[in-house]
């Protein structure tokens, strides 16, 4: 099953359904007012929700219309919570590597997570909107998931039970922040701007034999400016599974209901085969290889898309598509 949410209706939008193909949708406010509202109620609504995905697909409903990205907002334009990982450690790595720095050991036995802001993610199609390109405006693509409610000290098999949605991420940040900010030891905040998630969220079941072991064994596919940027498989040197990602964040507090949890950016141990998910990643590379960076931060009207295809090519989640643009503050 394919879920999406409609920038209409108000700020938490209207849920819809849409078809394998992306190309139809049929309302499912009847059903639940918001997405939220269903991962709420998933036990009672998603039997629901799935007749309504057989119907879909059978071409059995009048009010079926084309499903438009465009029109998408995120699947929860607004969540509960946020925590983002960083489980493939081979990008940890690199990074220290670069700054020829250790890495703590306890990185290998307990997954590191940081709460993002989840107030207001923007849509697939949104622009990346940041002030200066000084800052060092980058990509993040990274795979995500949607719980439901999450008993506080629940075990990694209890937490891989809890896992309803699965979509893609564009954790933007903002580079040349980041080290003043961790330097005061109290973690990521401005350079931690709005994430763009993917148009639809689908039940694992929707990827087959892709969704197993906790995660995703696809290639994780991110172009720049209509170039390939890198395509590592999702599935492969991941240290930390998603079950073991969200038993880590409930150790000690319970999770609610339409909590996001995220991979942290997908990195594969050889990049020069399959490229990367991040600029900072490359940039890493090039230093450790070269003595220097060379790639560039994005740059006003360059344009990011990420994307999962299946086996046969056909687009899972749809694509975030985005281009960066100047904010020029609030409109009066």
């Amino acid at each position: 099953m394919k879920l999406a949410t409609l920038k209409e209706g108000g700020r938490d939008g209207t849920p819809v359904v849409v078809s394998r193909d992306l190309a139809r949708c049929v309302p499912a406010g009847p059903i639940a007012p918001t997405l939220q509202a269903a991962l709420d109620d998933w036990a009672r609504l998603e039997s629901k929700l799935r007749r309504l995905a057989e119907r879909l697909e059978a071409g059995a409903l009048d009010d079926a219309r084309p499903f438009d990205a465009a029109a998408a907002h995120s699947p929860l334009p607004r969540a509960y919570q946020w925590a983002d990982g960083s489980a493939y450690l081979h990008h940890a790595e690199l990074v220290r590597k670069a700054r020829k720095a250790e890495m703590p050991e306890g990185l290998y036995s307990d997954p590191l997570i940081y709460q993002g802001g989840s107030d207001s993610f923007i849509g697939p199609r949104d622009d990346i909107l940041a002030a200066d390109e000084a800052w060092g405006i980058d990509f993040e693509a990274e795979i995500a998931v949607i719980t439901d409610d999450v008993a506080m000290g629940a075990s990694a098999a209890d937490a891989a039970r809890h896992i309803r949605l699965v979509m893609l991420a564009n954790d933007v940040s903002l580079r040349n922040l980041i080290p003043g900010e961790l330097a005061k030891g109290f973690g990521f905040y401005q350079s931690k701007p709005a994430t763009a998630f993917s148009p639809v969220a689908v039940t694992p079941d929707e990827l087959g034999e892709a969704w197993r072991s906790g995660t995703v064994h696809l290639p994780l596919v991110c172009h720049v400016n209509g170039k390939e940027f890198g395509r590592p498989n999702a599935g492969r040197d991941m240290n930390f599974n998603f079950p073991a990602l969200i038993a880590h964040a409930a150790k000690t507090r319970a999770l609610a209901a339409g909590s996001i949890v995220g991979s942290g950016t997908v990195s594969n141990r050889n990049p020069g085969e399959v490229g990367s998910c991040c600029i900072a990643e490359r940039r890493m590379i090039e230093t450790i290889e070269q003595g220097a960076a060379r790639t560039p931060f994005l740059r006003f009207g360059d344009r990011v898309r990420i994307e999962m295809l299946d086996v046969q090519g056909h687009s899972i989640f749809g694509a975030i598509d985005q281009q960066v643009a100047q904010y020029r503050g609030p409109a009066d």
